[in-house]
């Protein structure tokens, strides 16, 4: 039976990243789930077992990536403001934005008038839980130029996407350069997002956050 769902979900997971892909490189509006299908080899009823629409395809994306950002600030929130906590979730945060998340935020970029309807509501989306983890990441009582500067820091790996459009460079050149701005942005978190970008997102301080609170939730 295990067996059995873990197929599912591999399969679930497999119609994500495909979609992606071709809603970045043809758009959203034309993108349509026959399409999807023949790019996976697959009918279109296989397509449907698993999502209704396009609109159900994109929305799991985004509620798996705040379902994982929630774990992140839980965790967060029970353990004892310290260092080595501060260097976890930022090492969180990055793990979370290189699984997968550079692809995900040029489909965004790629498709912003159809993401307005898509997207969740103010209040409930990404931009509420950057805030969360920018005050756990802050020192007690740190000014909100600080709370600033560690905001802008971690939204930099979505920004260097934007900007490298249209630059011949890879994923781990443009995770390199986005990490050493947000280190410049807010010097606190230089070396944890540095160790992070240089092994892909797998270097985690010792006690820091566990690796499935930071991946997206494939279910």
């Amino acid at each position: 039976m295990a067996r059995v769902r873990k197929a599912a979900d591999d399969r679930r997971a497999e119609i994500q990243r495909v979609a992606l892909g071709l809603f970045t490189r043809h758009g959203y509006e034309t993108t349509s789930l026959r399409e999807i299908a023949e790019e996976l080899g697959i009918t279109k009823a296989g397509v449907y077992y698993h999502f209704d629409s396009k609109e159900a395809i994109v929305r799991s994306l985004f509620e798996e990536r705040l379902a994982a950002l929630d774990g992140l600030v839980e965790w967060a929130e029970g353990q004892p403001r310290t260092p080595e906590r501060s260097a976890a979730i930022a090492a969180g945060w990055f793990r979370l934005l290189v699984a997968d998340g550079l692809e995900f935020a040029r489909f965004a970029i790629a498709n912003q008038a159809a993401l307005r309807d898509l997207a969740p509501h103010r209040g409930n989306g990404a931009l509420d839980r950057v805030q969360k983890i920018s005050a756990l990441l802050a020192d007690a009582g740190a000014p909100p130029s600080e709370q600033l500067r560690i905001r802008m820091a971690m939204i930099s790996v979505n920004l260097a996407v934007m900007a490298a459009h249209g630059l011949d460079l890879t994923d781990e050149e443009i995770l390199a350069a986005a990490s050493e701005v947000a280190g410049l942005i807010a010097p606190s978190l230089a070396t944890s997002l540095r160790g992070s970008a240089a092994e892909g997102g797998e270097d985690l301080p010792d006690g820091g956050v566990p690796v499935e609170v930071a991946q997206p939730d494939r279910r």
